[in-house]
């Protein structure tokens, strides 16, 4: 039976979890959508060969660039449902709500109760998750997926239990097949935390882990392989990739092209150092580009990834997280008291001798911890290509060390109130230059910050239980002052409905009504709705028409379907008309769409019917050469 402590832990943590399912949940469905991933569950869900390859369009003959294992999840929910933008986002919001739970279950076993409800707190109101958990997008899928990782890996430390040790391995092969290279930020962390918390001989944990790497391997590739089963023909071509590969796509185009910044997206407003936005609204901050990399890159003032999103509790978690790891091993699992939970009294649980010490137990999960915060800080700082989102692969990490530190930091103890101090000043600070001042959310962060170091301070000088309740109050205090920021920034973007999707292939409302209505009135038969300048440039149109494109060119303007082949399809009445919406210029890139020979063969022989099409502008839809009037 759990113990009363134990209840109210989670008792605490269910309030927590609700108030997360609020900040995702509500209004998702006025989000905007995500033309390119929503366009591949459309055509994913009209047949089982579309659902197993990820197709992105209803003919199959293109693939969206990653392997579709949380498309699935969208597919079933869209069946399940409806085909709506809320069942869109559900897959990706119910996993942003489900790892907070898990978070604390698994810094509960690392540290102590206090701990975790400190963490589950800080990831269920962390804004740039709460914004990638609102948006069509894989990466909060993945993000539950090396949560679920960390406690199967925490239980095998724990118990010794090889089983738990290949647990996490899946899941973390799962979250590979989510999200590829992006995944792999957690698994230094995670093999340190194995390594070093594994009890047994040396030789005992070297075959565990040998094992679970194997396995790993095994999970992680599995959907890569078992798509070489299937003859070349039967398979779509992977937008991304050279060959037509999802292998290629895999590890070329979303891993060292994205490393190395080889074909970025367009860039809007260049971002002015020292220039102040307090006026700004937030979709005009947002414009703002990802500072250039820079050790400093993730504590910028404005963007979408500003320090109201992620740097805050990056900065608190650093200042008060690595001196807790550092201190906070040397003896017992501490914490203070939190609605009557203590961790002495959790600790005074009988183990057996089936388990490890709860202190080597700490020690590896410190080291694992520190080792999953540093790797995602040193990537995402120098990765030249960067989105939001991709911070998923650490968020868990950037949690845990905010709801680490400041659970050490209101423990009674000499060297902790001068470091609680410490962080509600810097805390104080930061929120000023990130709020420009703003007045309530200001004040509100620097009355809690007072608080709480007025709580440790006479925390450390009280003994008894009386300086348990007193940690407690500092601890609730600092959560306060530190969550106050991202709470703020939660409820903005939930008000301006921001999304993290980066919304390719979205047709303008003027375009598309009257091209869909044209096409559908004028299609005589065709198998192909319309022939496409770019695979991603109509995405909007399959979400809508749910009907196969036939497509020119690939990523950047690699020829797809070669005239000859576009004439041998024209008269056999398998596609009437191409949509182009750019234009091929003596300053246009060789990697232009525009430019390729296909469309340059359109523009020159075919009938502009744009204007007949009532679109508002010329150029834009052709009747292709020979294709009947």
């Amino acid at each position: 039976m759990r113990s009363t402590t134990g209840r109210s832990a989670w008792a605490i943590v269910g309030l927590i979890t609700l108030g997360a399912a609020v900040l995702r949940l509500t209004q998702i469905g006025k989000v905007p959508p995500d033309p390119f991933y929503d366009a591949a569950v459309r055509s994913m869900a009209l047949s089982w060969h579309n659902f197993f390859f990820g197709a992105f369009e209803p003919g199959a003959s293109v693939s969206i660039d990653k392997p579709p294992v949380d498309l699935w999840l969208q597919v079933a929910s869209v069946k399940l449902f409806g085909f709506t933008s809320t069942t869109l986002k559900l897959p990706e919001a119910l996993a942003g709500i489900l790892a907070v739970p898990l978070l604390f279950e698994a810094i509960r076993r690392l540290w102590s109760p206090a701990a975790g409800i400190a963490a589950a707190a800080a990831l269920a109101v962390l804004p740039v998750e709460v914004i990638t958990a609102r948006s069509d997008t894989m990466d909060g899928v993945m993000m539950l997926l090396l949560v679920i990782a960390l406690l199967l890996v925490v239980r095998a430390v724990e118990t010794g239990r090889g089983v738990w040790l290949l647990g996490g391995a899946a899941a973390l092969g799962i979250a590979f097949d989510v999200k590829l290279l992006e995944s792999l930020v957690a698994l230094p962390g995670l093999a340190v935390l194995a390594a070093f918390g594994l009890p047994g001989s040396l030789r005992k944990r070297a075959l565990q882990l040998a094992s679970a790497g194997v396995l790993y391997a095994i999970v992680a590739l599995a959907w890569l392989t078992a798509t070489l089963i299937a003859p070349a023909h039967d398979r779509p071509w992977a937008i991304g990739s050279t060959d037509g590969s999802a292998w290629n796509a895999a590890f070329v185009f979303n891993g060292k092209d994205r490393l190395s910044g080889k074909s970025p997206e367009p860039q809007g407003t260049v971002y002015e150092p020292g220039h102040v936005y307090p006026t700004a609204t937030q979709s005009e901050r947002d414009h703002i580009p990802i500072l250039p990399p820079s050790a400093t890159r993730l504590l910028a003032r404005v963007g979408p990834l500003s320090g109201q999103r992620l740097g805050m509790e990056i900065l608190i978690g650093l200042i008060l997280g690595i001196p807790a790891m550092l201190l906070g091993v040397r003896g017992p699992p501490d914490g203070p008291a939190v609605a009557g939970v203590t961790v002495e009294a959790e600790d005074r649980r009988q183990t057996s001798d089936l388990m490890p010490s709860r202190l080597r137990v700490r020690r590896a999960g410190a080291a694992g911890l520190v080792v999953w915060m540093l790797t995602g800080l040193a990537l995402f700082s120098h990765m030249a290509r960067l989105h939001p989102r991709y911070v998923e692969g650490f968020t868990p990490a950037v949690a845990a060390l905010l709801g680490i530190g400041l659970a050490w930091a209101a423990t009674p103890g000499r060297l902790r109130a001068p470091a609680m101090a410490a962080g509600m000043l810097v805390t104080a600070y930061y929120a000023e230059r990130l709020l420009y001042g703003t007045p309530a959310a200001w004040w509100i962060v620097l009355a809690a910050a007072v608080c709480a170091s007025g709580f440790a301070l006479a925390a450390a000088l009280t003994a008894g239980g009386r300086a348990s309740w007193l940690g407690a109050g500092a601890l609730a205090m600092s959560l306060v002052a530190v969550l106050t920021v991202g709470v703020k920034a939660d409820t903005t973007a939930i008000s301006d409905k921001v999304s993290d999707a980066g919304f390719v292939g979205q047709l303008a409302g003027d375009v598309q009504a009257p091209l869909s209505a044209y096409l559908l009135a004028h299609r005589d038969g065709a198998r192909y709705e319309v022939a496409a300048e770019s695979a991603t440039q109509i995405g909007s149109l399959i979400v809508k028409d749910a009907l196969p494109i036939a497509v020119l060119t690939t990523y950047n303007g690699r020829v797809y379907t070669s005239i000859a082949k576009l004439k041998r399809m024209i008269a056999a009445g398998l596609v009437r008309y191409a949509y182009l919406s750019t234009f091929c210029t003596s300053h246009a890139s060789s990697v232009n769409a525009a430019c390729a020979k296909p469309v340059l063969w359109i523009r020159e022989n075919g009938t502009d019917v744009s204007r007949r099409a009532g679109l508002p502008r010329g150029g834009l839809l052709y009747l292709l050469p020979g294709a009947k009037p």
